[in-house]
Order: C-alpha cells, then sequence, then structure tokens
C-alpha cells in the first residue's frame, strides 16, 4: 500500500472542470436524445436509436452520485443540487437514497458481512439468485413511482407511514431487509426537500399528461429508459465483486481488494455499462477518495510500477462476459444455499 500510494499520490485532487463538462454534456445529450424517441414515430428505427442513445447518456449522468458520496464533505455542492434537478429527481433517484448508504460498504468491518447492504454472497448462493436479481431491475421503476408518487404524499398525510418508509424504502441496497437508520435534523431536512421534489417532478409530468400536454408515451418511454438504465447497472455490479465472503466473515483489507474487480476492457464500449470510473472497481476500493477521472491512470501506473509478484493484477478480468461466466461458474457449484 505504501508503494502504491507513492504512485499515485498526485492523483487525488478532482478537476470540477471535469465534473461540469462530463455530466453536463450527457445529461443534456440524454435529455435531448429522450425527447427525439417522444417525438418520433412509434416502433420505429429512429425512435429505437434515440431511446439508446438516451438511456446510455442518462446512466452515464446518472452514475455521478457515486462521485458524489466520495466527494469530500462541503465540496462540490452546487454541482450536488445540479445533479438532483438535472438528472436525480426526473429519474427518481434523489442522492438521499445513495448517500449515507454506499460508506458503509467502504467500511473494513462492514465490507461483504450481512451488515453490507451493497454485497450479496452471489457465488455462495444458486444460481437463480441472479437472474432474480436482474429480473427485479424490470420492477424498479414501477416500485420507485410508488414510492415518490404515491407513498409520499400518503405519508404527509399518515405520519405513522413516514419512519417506516425512511427505514425500509429510502436506499438503494442490492439484498434487500436492509433497515436504515433514522437521519439526524439535517439529514431529515434535506431527505424531506429532496423527497417532495421528486414527487413534484413525477406529479407534473403524470398531469401534464392526464391534461393532454403531453403524450403518454413519455411515461412508457421513461419506463424503459429506467429499466435499461437499471438493468445495466445491475450487471455491472454483479462484476464488481466475486460475491465470494460469507456474511459473518469479516474480511482483511487484503482479502477485500482482491475481492473486488477491475475490467479495464476496451476504452470506447467498456465505459458505456461501465461509466465514471466503475470499470476500475478494485482500484476505487483500494483508494475511495480518488476522483473517477484518475482511476484509469492510476490503474496504468500500479500495473507498470508495482514490482514484479504483486497482488494488484489477480483483480483485473478481461471482460464482462468473463466476470460474469465466472460468477455463474461459482454459483452453479455451490452445495448449499447461505442465507443473507
Amino acid at each position: 500500500m505504501a508503494e502504491a500510494k507513492r504512485i499515485v499520490q498526485d492523483l487525488f485532487e478532482p478537476n470540477p472542470w471535469a465534473y461540469w463538462a462530463d455530466f453536463l454534456f450527457y445529461d443534456a445529450l440524454g435529455w435531448a436524445a429522450f425527447i427525439l424517441a417522444v417525438r418520433a414515430p412509434a416502433f420505429s428505427l429512429f425512435q429505437i436509436a434515440a431511446l439508446g442513445v438516451a438511456s446510455f447518456s442518462l446512466y452515464r449522468a446518472v452514475i455521478f452520485v457515486h462521485e458524489l458520496t466520495h466527494l469530500r464533505k462541503g465540496t462540490f455542492q452546487v454541482f450536488h443540487t445540479a445533479w438532483n434537478f438535472l438528472c436525480g429527481f426526473p429519474l427518481m433517484v434523489p442522492s438521499f437514497l445513495y448517500m449515507g448508504v454506499h460508506i458503509d460498504h467502504h467500511k473494513q468491518r462492514l465490507y461483504g458481512t450481512k451488515d453490507d447492504h451493497e454485497y450479496f454472497d452471489f457465488a455462495l448462493e444458486k444460481p437463480y439468485r441472479i437472474i432474480t436479481f436482474l429480473l427485479a431491475m424490470m420492477l424498479a421503476p414501477a416500485v420507485f413511482l410508488l414510492r415518490f408518487l404515491v407513498l409520499t404524499p400518503l405519508s404527509y398525510i399518515l405520519q405513522p407511514l413516514r419512519k417506516p418508509l425512511w427505514e425500509m424504502a429510502s436506499s438503494l441496497a442490492v439484498g434487500g431487509g436492509y433497515k436504515r437508520p433514522l437521519p439526524d435534523e439535517r439529514e431529515k431536512h434535506l431527505w424531506w426537500v429532496q423527497e417532495f421534489m421528486t414527487f413534484a417532478y413525477a406529479a407534473t409530468g403524470i398531469l401534464l399528461m392526464a391534461w393532454g400536454i403531453l403524450p403518454w408515451r413519455v411515461l412508457l418511454l421513461w419506463y424503459l429508459a429506467a429499466v435499461f438504465i437499471l438493468f445495466t447497472n445491475g450487471l455491472r455490479t454483479l462484476v464488481a465483486h466475486c460475491y465470494k465472503n460469507p456474511p459473518n466473515h469479516e474480511m482483511t483489507f487484503a482479502e477485500q481488494f482482491l475481492d473486488s474487480i477491475d475490467i479495464p476492457g476496451n476504452p470506447f464500449t467498456t465505459p458505456l455499462w461501465a461509466p465514471v470510473g466503475l470499470r476500475f472497481h478494485a482500484t476505487h476500493h483500494l483508494f475511495p477518495g480518488m476522483p473517477y477521472h484518475s482511476l484509469g491512470e492510476a490503474h496504468r501506473r500500479l500495473m507498470r510500477d508495482l514490482p514484479p509478484g504483486n497482488p494488484y493484477p489477480q483483480a483485473v478480468r478481461r471482460s464482462l462476459a468473463s466476470a460474469l461466466g465466472q460468477l455463474w461458474k461459482e454459483a452453479s457449484k455451490s452445495k448449499t444455499v447461505v442465507e443473507p
């Protein structure tokens, strides 16, 4: 670690220009392509192509929430607000669903255990768990609609609903069953503002469609784009780690690194399904505070400059297909179902 830190010590400063230019370009491209898809003839090749561009672009834009979690507290506040208004609210994934929850995934005593709710021991389960995880992505946008369009205003009327809504429907987790701790006063205020704005976006969209100002195909295409984003991110999640750790075993730092995966892949196609530096997920777990735009350079330096025999290359996989195939193979060998 000392040698690795020395090699990459100049790569930890985030570049605001990179964040703003990257996010604004893909967010604008995504919504412009989405509008073209809405206006195009139904089921035409142009509509399919426009929706594809919208989905990939908005996927990259929405993944910036991962960066928001790791940026130093008190920095990039305007960027954070812009992300919510331009991406988080309209896609119904406000940043509070992820921030605060994700950091537990990087705590050594929690990583890979039953208390890490971004980790599920897929390799120790039967393969059907992988299939059900991906199928759940098809229904997730409907859950988001229910949570923000129906349950949010209902909880303002039925106050006892507020607590379970926060504990059981206010976080993005992999394994399920996560009960989120109650927020402090500051978190409670931010949660309320973000939750209300997400409801306002959804309600406005539905009203505009009900009044005939927008066509109902907007909702259908929004749902399809959301499914695409969540399904693609689900595939990426499956190859972010090896998922071999039993839920009651606390891993060492070295074990945690070797349980994580880098897939450098093709510089043009791999970032489509693993955007904003997430194809270097093992390197990210090695240096969680490193900005996304430095991870590729860090990976190249570490592969080149670390001494022979070091364990860093063991975290590298050739491709998405090979990493998925390995996970499926190991799950197929599982003889018992391990409860999460």
